[in-house]
């Protein structure tokens, strides 16, 4: 049984999704605020959600963790690796819920979940789907040095637009610094 591994950055814990995260995970995907990432949605529809959530983690031995801070312990968000049946290759993906953004919390956790898939599981490159209108996350993804590469049309969602990670060859290189 895969376990999703604990990871703290500066401010962040990034940890697996547990029963007691449900109220706080349901109520994001209510809001309007989850209408790029498959909201708004019933609580039963967010319970199945975060099933896959958990989930993912069996199937392919990587997934999404519960992002929290580390002070406080409140859940904030859900950021992390993706590759669901349908989706063109493995991702980076982030959700912040109300109240947290604008704050860097949505970066620090994807560059967390990036240097995983480079250190840990030996990826070379990694790509986030981003929804047109999602100016935010495209805002996060230029951050984190990623370029727009093409689009993807997804059975469910549409128009998404990949936008490709440095590699993990580019970073070792000379670092994000290099390329921003």
């Amino acid at each position: 049984m895969t376990k999703a591994p604990i990871i703290k950055t500066e401010r962040l814990t990034l940890r697996g999704f547990e029963l007691g995260d449900f109220p706080v995970f349901s109520a994001f995907y209510a809001s309007e605020r989850s209408k790029f990432c498959g909201g708004p949605a019933h609580p039963e529809s967010s319970w199945r959600m975060l099933a896959c959530e958990i989930g993912h983690w069996q199937l392919r031995g990587y997934g999404r963790w519960a992002v929290t801070l580390s002070d406080t312990g409140e859940l904030i968000g859900n950021v992390g690796l993706w590759n669901p049946e349908g989706w063109p290759e493995p991702e980076i993906g982030w959700d912040i819920y109300e109240g947290y953004d604008g704050k860097g919390y949505a970066t620090e956790a994807a560059i967390a979940a990036r240097t995983y898939a480079y250190e840990t599981l030996g990826w070379g490159t990694v790509v986030s789907l981003i929804m047109p209108p999602n100016d935010a996350s495209k805002a996060v993804a230029r951050k984190m040095g990623a370029r727009f590469e093409s689009m993807f049309n997804h059975v469910r969602y549409g128009q998404e637009e990949i936008w490709r990670h440095l590699s993990a060859a580019d970073l070792m290189d000379g670092g994000m610094e290099a390329y921003a």
